[in-house]
């Protein structure tokens, strides 16, 4: 397979650039040149954001099996692309997400669920959710059932710049007391970055088009699987203080954001962790342990000297230390 990769050097495009080399497919990288791409592929650059930027992509004679698409921007970039590459490219894989749903998204919701309103592609960058589906909507506008529309959900895992399981990692590391947001028990609905990947490339060597919602099936991991997972790996002294959500809440710590990856049981955490899955399961879908997502995450972070990139147009995430020792400190100690 000949693969076209836009983007490539972080996080899920790192991934699906690994996973593809893996497989012995011969990949070409269009990028800004923001970061090395991996070894062993062919390196185009440009910025598709700027007058000109396609033209490395527009020189070459070069065809394409598939191409993956990452951009999280104004879909004015993938309808450019797509129109650039429509007679070059067998399939366009746009990674998109499960915010495209109309909120509230109720648990159980399937790939039939109401969307948003896509942003137009003429407009400038607008809100995630609008751009994530007006990217779609690029997408099929040119390739129509050659266009496959990978929903995913929380995505975690190595190359991960977005610093959510980094952030707990780095923060049990520390050590002491830690507040674990409760209950214990909460189901995670997350997607590696590398299962990911390789679902995206198996559904683009097997002409699969159309949306499928990509996390875990339900039921796979909890909320205290996950932190139990980075106690064991870090090797520290750290003790889980499991408290419940009404005290978290009380407190003024904000779920997802303070506490990344968390949300305490109600219409939110469905929308987030209550996807119907079954479609990507019987297309092939695997998604490793949360175990080993930990582990390999934090052998990640210890090559890189154990702080994780971070993306300058996402927030900074974690909870502020005197926040967390507030909430933990024995009552009449606060």
């Amino acid at each position: 397979m000949r693969l076209l990769i836009l983007g490539g050097t972080e996080f899920v495009g790192r991934a699906v650039t690994e996973a593809a080399l893996a497989r012995g497919w011969r990949v070409t990288v269009f990028h800004r040149g923001h970061h090395e791409a991996p070894d062993g592929v062919t390196v185009l650059r440009g910025d598709r954001t700027a007058p000109g930027g396609l033209a490395a992509l527009s020189d070459t004679a070069d065809t394409w099996d598939a191409v993956v698409d990452t951009w999280a921007a104004a879909p004015s970039a993938v309808l450019s692309t797509a129109r650039l590459l429509a007679d070059r490219v067998g399939r366009y894989a746009y990674v998109s997400s499960r915010s495209v749903y109309a909120h509230p998204a109720p648990a159980g919701l399937t790939e039939d669920g109401p969307l948003v309103e896509g942003a137009h592609a003429a407009a400038g960058r607008t809100a995630y959710a609008q751009d994530k589906r007006g990217g779609e909507l690029a997408a099929e506008a040119v390739f129509g059932d050659r266009a496959l529309l990978v929903r995913a959900g929380l995505i975690l895992g190595p190359w991960e710049n977005t610093g959510r399981l980094p952030w707990w990692l780095g923060r049990i590391a520390r050590g002491g007391p830690v507040l674990a947001p409760g209950p214990r028990d909460n189901p995670l609905q997350y997607i590696d970055a590398r299962d990911l990947a390789e679902w995206t490339l198996d559904a683009v060597r097997d002409g699969l088009g159309g949306p499928y919602d990509l996390v875990s099936p339900a039921g796979h991991t909890s909320m205290g699987e996950l932190l139990d997972a980075c106690v064991r790996v870090t090797g520290s002294d750290a003790e889980l203080r499991w408290t419940e959500p009404e005290t978290v809440l009380a407190a003024g710590i904000e779920p997802w954001t303070d506490l990344p990856v968390w949300l305490p049981p109600g219409e939110l955490h469905d929308t987030i962790h209550g996807s119907d899955v079954s479609k990507a399961l019987a297309t092939g879908l695997r998604c490793r342990p949360v175990a080993e997502t930990v582990a390999d995450t934090w052998s990640w972070l210890g090559s890189i000297g154990g702080r994780a990139p971070h993306r300058p147009d996402r927030p900074q995430l974690g909870l502020a230390p005197e926040l967390e020792a507030r909430v933990l400190a024995p009552q009449g100690d606060a």
